[in-house]
């Protein structure tokens, strides 16, 4: 606390421009070249503004108030508590969702399970007419709420063990206006399977998939702040995949599963879906890589 005072105190009456210059050197210690991009948007946060607002008006005055919130916030970053904890939102697909301590934080890399999803929909399904999608292991509702949004007649469930994590689903669907296309179910995925009572042509999942004894090891804004419930994937890291396979006749109906995986875990999912009691329905597979090139989606294609 005395620390936040005294950094309160050295950037009261700084001008926005003077505060950022402030903030980047504070960062710049433990976030290198990433800390001019952390400070702007904890500074636009502070002010409750816009960049742009910013950069038109920089001689503006911080008062003692928004110097107390920067001081509060650049406090908690030096920590490593993400940008997007503290200031409570993270952009996704070009749409900004809430984020809490229950629910993972969206990363980029997932849009490719995006991007891989509407690439094959839309040639059939158009705006998503009829079109029914369960994301397993929803969390901040970022898959399914994306994939509502791009195609505006579509419907879907989220699944997720997190209560706390569907109230974020839940608030983001609204928020993003699919809320009433929208339905949350909680529970795992392998006691709810046979009780949804409809089967999907579009199967999405994000789900846990780091090996347990490589957790104390993963960076410590991932470490510290992500729900571990939503990170651990058992000893091997593939627990939910292999309760995919062995329930997925369960949910599935033509079409396609797209399921995020970790780096050099493709392989072993593509193997457990072929030993599956639904191997014989599984078509074309295809690995997709994210933005670093690492391989990420693994899509099925699911036959009748």
């Amino acid at each position: 606390m005395d620390d936040v005072t005294t950094l309160a105190s050295n950037l009261n009456g700084l001008t926005w421009r003077e505060a950022l210059a402030s903030a980047v050197h504070i960062l710049r210690s433990t976030e290198g070249d990433d800390a001019p991009v952390d400070a702007r948007r904890l500074l636009a946060h502070a002010l409750d503004a816009a960049w742009l607002d910013l950069v038109k008006d920089p001689a503006r005055v911080l008062t003692p108030a928004q110097a107390t919130i920067l001081a509060a916030m650049l406090a908690r970053r030096l920590i490593g508590e993400p940008v997007s904890r503290i200031i409570g939102q993270r952009g996704f697909y070009g749409r900004d969702f809430l984020v809490t301590p229950a629910t993972l934080d969206p990363r980029a890399d997932s849009e490719t399970l995006i991007d891989a999803a509407l690439a094959r929909i839309k040639p059939i399904w158009g705006t998503g007419a009829g079109l029914n999608i369960l994301d397993i292991g929803t969390g901040s509702g970022c898959l399914l709420i994306t994939l509502l949004a791009e195609l505006p007649r579509a419907r879907g469930i989220g699944i997720d063990p997190s209560a706390a994590a569907l109230r974020v689903a839940r608030a983001n669907a609204c928020q993003l206006g699919v809320g009433d296309r929208a339905r949350w179910i909680e529970g795992r995925f392998e006691t709810v399977a046979r009780t949804i009572g409809q089967r999907f042509p579009l199967i999405i999942s994000n789900p846990p998939y780091i090996p347990t004894p490589e957790l104390a090891h993963l960076h410590r804004d991932v470490r510290d702040f992500d729900p571990h419930l939503a990170l651990d994937g058992g000893p091997d890291g593939l627990d939910i995949y292999r309760s995919l396979a062995l329930h997925l006749a369960d949910v599935a109906e033509r079409g396609w599963l797209l399921l995020e995986v970790g780096d050099g875990q493709a392989i072993d999912v593509i193997q457990l879906m072929n030993a599956s009691p639904v191997s014989a329905r599984i078509g074309q597979q295809h690995v997709l890589p994210d933005m670093a090139g690492k391989q990420r989606c693994v899509v099925f294609e699911i036959h009748e």
